[in-house]
């Protein structure tokens, strides 16, 4: 059999396999499949490369253009996803467990490619939050922006999913301006490198934007700087050895850690034998055992059930488990594959046995179960093992001893109050699920629970046909949790990208508060021109470009009219007497809807134009009532704008309305969509 040479890609280079490489075997049968690892990697050649190659070329990028990269890079992985497959099932990964990986890293990459361009500027600075007026008069004003780090990002991935634990890192760090260095745990590392390989031959990436580490890191975390970032994912107890290095502690470096996890899922006391819920809870279980051979952060390791209920679910779940056939990945029948190789057997199996010793095993023995198409000894298969704890509250081990493999306790509890406590006995989770159908419930449960993990997960019979499941953390959604969790988060959406940016509050006058984030800040300056600005093109429109309107009279005929014709007939509007007990009014007022459409027709341009459409309003607030004989003014200024697609762009406009005497009675923010 050919050994694969599994290389690293430093500074520009692909490096085979060299001093210091260890051989990795094949899952399934147990052979030398691969070799990687090379001690001569000049790691501080890999770390300039990044920080003065990859770094420079990412941030003259704006975040836009950086969406539609990793957007591009999705696409090109999404194309060569069958090689990924093919390599995978030596890693133990059956067909279902590739499309968890693989499909879900790319679906990663085109989440943060879609929320890259709908949720952040075309832009180089990502404004965090809104302005602050710190002047009485709004002549100095202050803001949150944040921009790129301009260090190196270093991923450290474990080995249970080498392209999504890859690339939900990635992505976010990417879309930052960021370069990283990919460093896969070494069992899985082969299918990494393909992945990396993909996205560096597509040509997409600039040069220094991403790198690979196959084997070891040597002393390259001893390089970095305050500049740079570590995410790291795999035990607490390497976690704790890397983030408490006196030179990460003493650079303040960014580490970002999620590790071991003690998941729990409850039943809900409501969720009796019959109901959709019980069937669905025992479903969750029995997937998230067998899912990548129970390999997964976010595996269910304890099942909080009501007492009464715990011999229900343990029958109901042994024979749900009967049903899942281990063997070869390769094989269509098989449900279950192997574990990552022999050292992890031997893990999974110790810790399984000092769960034993607080537990009694119901279901799965390791000494004696099938395997097709396989030999159970030569590769690292094992049975799902069901233990049931009858002492939750004096156990200890069940609480704090993770088996990273198809292993799950059942433990009783007497309430919802006992079982949140139960559940936080994990000191710290990535995520916690409940099935059931009470309101009530959830609440207490996300009330008493919450603070301890990282995500909550509710599911019952009306949202069961479309949730993803308590085990699939989603780039939407925060990943990560307190405590033993690691105190860390990914993805998240953009909360994710902001761990690789450095927030900053800058302080300034209107202008230089314009000019910093590309968004026009009440106060700056007004540019006015004579053409009307729903008469010029997206790329024609500055930032500042200002339209005032004359000025209008609203009458109390106006006001009936609207009234009448509209069907708001509220006192306010109608009833002097009644609206002069109002503390808000002096007496009959115009509708605020009917000042917004008087604005609308002072500003507008009525003939066809770069105007496409009008597509929304934003943060509109009434600051003062008109009453029938004022007159009103309207200031209409380009705030900001987005390009979209290749014909048209958004042009976010500030409006305000005025009374006579110029003061604020309304604001608001239009958005137009405008040709190019």
């Amino acid at each position: 059999m050919t050994i694969q040479q599994i290389r690293s890609f430093a500074a520009g280079e692909w490096i085979a396999p060299g001093e210091g490489a260890r051989n990795i075997t094949s899952a399934v049968t147990g052979d030398v499949i691969a070799s990687a690892g090379n001690n001569a990697l000049d790691v501080q050649a890999m770390l300039d490369y990044a920080r003065n190659v990859g770094g420079p070329a990412l941030r003259a990028l704006t975040f836009h253009d950086r969406a539609k990269m990793i957007k591009a890079l999705a696409l090109a992985i999404s194309k060569n996803k069958q090689a990924l497959y093919d390599l995978s099932f030596a890693t133990g990964a059956t067909q279902s467990d590739h499309m968890i990986d693989i499909d879900g890293g790319i679906g990663t990459m085109f989440v943060f490619a879609s929320k890259g361009r709908r949720e952040m500027p075309d832009a180089h600075v990502y404004l965090d939050g809104e302005v602050e007026q710190l002047s009485r008069h709004g002549t100095f004003m202050g803001q949150h922006i944040c921009t790129p780090l301009q260090g190196v990002a270093v991923h450290i991935n474990a080995f249970n999913f080498p392209v999504w634990g890859m690339l939900e890192k990635l992505a976010p760090t990417l879309l930052a301006g960021v370069p990283a260095i990919v460093k896969p745990a070494t069992n899985s590392c082969y299918v990494t490198e393909l992945a990396v390989k993909i996205m560096l031959d597509s040509g997409i990436l600039p040069a220094g934007a991403l790198q690979l580490v196959s084997g070891g890191l040597g002393d390259m975390l001893d390089r970095l700087t305050l500049q740079d970032v570590v995410s790291f994912t795999g035990s607490a107890q390497t976690a704790l050895s890397l983030r408490s290095a006196p030179h990460i502690l003493e650079n303040s470096i960014r580490f970002v850690a999620e590790q071991d996890s003690l998941n729990a899922s409850i039943l809900g006391p409501d969720a009796i034998p019959g109901t959709p819920e019980f069937d669905l809870f025992v479903k969750e279980v029995q997937r998230e055992m067998t899912t990548k051979a129970g390999q997964k952060c976010t595996a269910i390791r304890r099942m909080m059930v009501p007492e009464n209920h715990v011999d229900a679910v343990i029958e109901a779940l042994s024979a749900r488990l009967d049903k899942t056939q281990i063997g070869d990945p390769r094989l269509e029948a098989t449900r279950m594959g192997a574990l990552v190789s022999g050292g992890q057997k031997r893990d999974v199996l110790e810790k399984a046995a000092i769960i034993g010793q607080e537990a009694e095993r119901v279901y799965g023995d390791p000494e004696n179960f099938n395997v097709e198409g396989a030999d159970a000894d030569k590769g690292a298969f094992v049975p799902p093992m069901l233990f049931h704890c009858a002492n939750p509250d004096t156990a200890e081990r069940v609480h704090d001893t993770e088996a990273f493999g198809p292993v799950s306790t059942i433990m009783g509890y007497r309430d919802v109050d006992h079982a949140i406590e139960l559940v936080n006995k994990g000191q710290g989770s990535l995520v916690a699920s409940v099935i059931t159908h009470d309101p009530k419930v959830a609440r207490e449960v996300a009330m008493g629970a919450g603070a301890f993990h990282g995500r909550l997960y509710f599911n019952n019979r009306d949202s069961m046909k479309e949730s993803t499941g308590h085990g699939s953390p989603l780039p939407h959604m925060v990943h990560g949790g307190p405590g033993r969790a690691g105190g860390g988060e990914e993805m998240g959406g953009v909360r994710g990208v902001k761990h690789y940016m450095q927030r900053t509050a800058i302080q300034g006058s209107p202008d230089i508060l314009s000019a910093i984030g590309d968004k026009w800040v009440p106060g700056a300056t007004e540019t006015t021109n004579t053409a009307h600005p729903f008469t010029r093109t997206f790329h024609d429109l500055k930032i500042g470009d200002t339209l005032h309107t004359d000025p209008r009279t609203v009458t109390m005929e106006d006001i009936e009219h609207f009234a009448h014709f509209t069907g708001d007939t509220f006192y306010a509007h109608m009833d002097d007497d009644a609206a002069k007990r109002n503390p808000f009014f002096p007496g009959r007022v115009a509708h605020g809807y009917l000042l917004l459409s008087f604005a609308a027709g002072m500003f507008v341009e009525p003939n066809e134009g770069p105007v496409l459409a009008n597509t929304g309003l934003d943060n509109l607030r009434f600051m003062k009532p008109i009453e029938a004989g004022e007159t009103i003014k309207v200031r209409l200024t380009v705030k900001k704008k987005t390009p979209r697609n290749e014909e048209y762009g958004e042009v976010r406009w500030h409006v305000s309305l005025t009374d006579g005497e110029g003061e604020l009675a309304a604001e608001y923010e239009l958005l137009t969509m405008n040709a190019y």
